[in-house]
Order: structure tokens, then C-alpha cells, then sequence
């Protein structure tokens, strides 16, 4: 339990949270290369993703790169890439590692969110005369958006652990504890770097599976509670 006691003084102390390497900043940093990553990955997969859910094509090709994407070592990629950038674009090529573990489980989840919609849903609503442009943005994509949510909470959690190792080329982030802290051999700053990174991507979780649930559709929310209420009502 004393590690534990050494790790919460640390974080405590006054001097981790001022200064230029205080946690606050090191919050900071974390958040931009998250938040940076995530909105590039989204750009990119979600409209690939509904393209490939409302026409049926290209699955094969993205489920091949979505399982091969998900087996690359993130550590190794970064090195990679900072090699290949060179060191005066160390952030650039830290994003695009993060941006390329970030698709997989953004593509994932936007076409699968179509594909899982009922065919009678969609044939109901070309019966009503709807385009291919309406039947995508009024009915495919409202609700599909529940398993997009879950792709993109799998994504920011996988880019807010993956940051945490943007610190080992000089970028800061939470990890930095837990970089500089490994070869001191400081117990208490590695584990405070791992509580603070475990924090960030708890609250993270929450937020977006409230987020999630929010997504589904009110009607379906309410079709859903009753379909549940009815083996319950039989039971009894």
C-alpha cells in the first residue's frame, strides 16, 4: 500500500500542478493529440464506412485493412513514422499513427451500424418514395448511429492509451511520468502517470457510453423496453 501512498503524494504535491511540465499541461497535451487524432480518424473512416454500409461494397476490403490495422504494434509504427519523418515532424508523424489505430473501430462501426438496420425498415421507406440521399441521412444513418457511438468510444480509448507513449519521443502527454519515471526507477511517478492515464480513459469511457446510449433512436429506445417488458409480464 505504500506505493500506492508515494504515488497519490506525488500527484498531490504542489509542484506537479504548476509549471511548464505540471500535470495540467501534460492533461493538455494528452487531450490535443486525442482529440486531433480522433476527429482526423473520423473524417476519414465514417464516410468510407457509410458509403460501404448503404451500398454493400468494399467489405471485404474493409474488414482486410480493419484486421490488419488492429495487429500493428503502435509502438514500433511510431518509431516508424518518426523515422521516416525525420525529427522535425515528430508530432505529424505521431498523429498519423494514432489516426491509423483510431479507423478500424470508427470504419468498423459506421458500416456495420447500417448493415445491422432491418431490410423491411429500408423497403418500408423506398415505398414511401424516399432517394437514396434521404434513405442514408433519415433513416440509415439515425440508426446506425448507436454502433458508430461504440466504434468511437473503442477508438478514443485505444488513441488515449496510445498517447500515453508520446512522451518516449518528447511530446508529452500523461505518459511522461511513466516514461521519465522508468529509468529513475521511480516507482511513484510511473504508477501516478498510470492512475492519471487510467482516470482520463474511465471518464472518457463514461462519457461516451452515456453518449451511446443516448444515440438510439426514441422509438426504438421504446420498442426495445417493451419487447424486454413482455417475457417479464408472461413470467409473472
Amino acid at each position: 500500500m505504500n506505493v500506492f501512498a508515494d504515488a497519490f503524494a506525488w500527484l498531490f504535491a504542489p509542484e506537479q500542478w504548476q509549471g511548464p511540465n505540471s500535470i495540467p499541461v501534460m492533461l493538455g497535451q494528452h487531450l490535443f493529440y486525442t482529440g486531433v487524432s480522433v476527429l482526423i480518424a473520423v473524417l476519414i473512416a465514417v464516410p468510407i464506412g457509410w458509403a460501404i454500409g448503404h451500398t454493400g461494397k468494399g467489405r471485404e476490403v474493409a474488414v482486410a485493412f480493419a484486421g490488419a490495422a488492429r495487429a500493428l504494434p503502435s509502438f514500433g509504427l511510431m518509431i516508424l513514422l518518426v523515422l521516416l519523418f525525420g525529427v522535425l515532424q515528430v508530432p505529424e508523424a505521431a498523429v498519423v499513427t494514432f489516426v491509423l489505430l483510431g479507423i478500424p473501430p470508427l470504419l468498423a462501426g459506421a458500416y456495420t451500424g447500417i448493415e445491422a438496420i432491418d431490410r423491411q425498415v429500408l423497403d418500408a421507406a423506398r415505398a414511401f418514395g424516399m432517394t437514396r440521399w434521404q434513405l442514408l441521412w433519415k433513416v440509415e444513418v439515425p440508426l446506425g448511429l448507436p454502433l458508430l457511438v461504440a466504434g468511437l468510444r473503442s477508438a478514443v480509448l485505444q488513441i488515449i492509451a496510445t498517447v500515453t507513449i508520446a512522451a518516449y519521443v518528447d511530446l508529452g502527454g500523461l505518459g511522461a511520468p511513466i516514461i521519465q519515471g522508468l529509468p529513475l526507477r521511480r516507482v511513484d511517478m510511473v504508477l501516478a502517470g498510470a492512475i492519471l492515464v487510467a482516470a482520463l480513459a474511465l471518464l472518457a469511457d463514461l462519457l461516451l457510453a452515456l453518449a451511446q446510449r443516448a444515440s438510439v433512436p426514441t422509438g426504438l429506445r421504446r420498442t426495445t423496453a417493451r419487447a424486454s417488458a413482455r417475457p417479464a409480464a408472461s413470467a409473472t
